[in-house]
């Protein structure tokens, strides 16, 4: 008895297969979006340490002890970062990370500034992925419009024109008799159902 709970730890948690897609997607994004600012945070203090070291010359890096409390969002912000990352489809999630990442390379911002780029990338995945339903929308909207052409192809394959049949009268016929011609247009050629 006592074997069979050792082995337990090998178990993988059942907590994983139970998360949804989206709370999976808002979960890498968020620990994406901290992991950016830890990571803002420190360049910051590396680029002070280097100021320092300019203007006086001596290293005091490793007397300086920096607060254990980093940066952190506001929870009301939070919520409407977690809300806005709910919209992104998971196989959007990887570009997301990659945008977010080359957008805090392009402009090293400063930890407060992390979350507003992020709310930006988020946005900007968002409209992308509105325009790509609007395209696929439209798209199903021209097929379904091709298939009642298509239908109405069918329907007129149904009928035949038979030009070349005897009792088809022409112009040229009523001229020679003298008659006036029926109300019919004779350019036409005549049209009749098979079945």
């Amino acid at each position: 008895m006592s074997l069979a709970s050792w082995f337990r730890w090998n178990e993988p948690p059942n907590r994983i297969s139970q998360r949804t897609p989206t709370e999976m997607v808002v979960e890498t994004l968020m620990m994406e979006l901290s992991w950016q600012i830890k990571h803002a945070e420190k360049q910051h203090r590396e680029r002070e340490n280097e100021y320092r070291k300019m203007k006086t010359g001596v290293d005091y890096g490793w007397l300086v002890s920096y607060p254990k409390q980093s940066y952190d969002i506001s929870p009301g912000e939070r919520l409407q970062l977690e809300d806005m990352c709910t919209k992104i489809h998971p196989s959007y999630c990887g570009p997301v990370i990659l945008r977010f990442r080359q957008v805090v390379a392009e402009y090293e911002p400063e930890a407060q500034e992390v979350s507003q780029l992020f709310r930006s990338v988020l946005q900007e995945a968002a409209e992308k992925i509105k325009e790509e339903e609007e395209a696929k929308k439209l798209a199903r909207q021209w097929n379904t419009k091709n298939r009642t052409s298509l239908s109405l192809t069918t329907f007129k394959s149904r009928s035949r024109i038979s030009p070349f049949i005897s009792d088809i009268k022409t112009i040229s016929e009523d001229v020679e008799r003298g008659t006036q011609p029926n109300r019919r247009v004779w350019s036409m050629p005549e049209f009749r159902n098979t079945k």
